[in-house]
């Protein structure tokens, strides 16, 4: 899976995609994707992350209380 890096726009390869799912790890594994050779895994901020259109990362993969304010209505 691909996504984008908001403040450079490169794209990111992510390497490990159950982090990128759990919203308790705010860093997952990835690397930039450029030129023909692999890039060297690195940690990237979740919500440094964007889709490659641009759109944000839904909620519940970057914040384990994102129900919260639900359970008090």
């Amino acid at each position: 899976m691909y996504l984008k890096h908001a403040a450079n726009g490169r794209l990111v390869e992510i390497l490990s995609i159950a982090d990128l799912f759990n919203p308790i790890h705010s860093e997952l594994v990835g690397r930039y994707h450029a030129g023909e050779e692999l890039q060297d895994p690195e940690k990237f901020v979740k919500t440094d992350l964007v889709f490659p259109s641009g759109e944000e990362l839904p909620q519940c993969w970057v914040d384990a209380h994102y129900k919260d304010d639900d359970a008090h209505h």
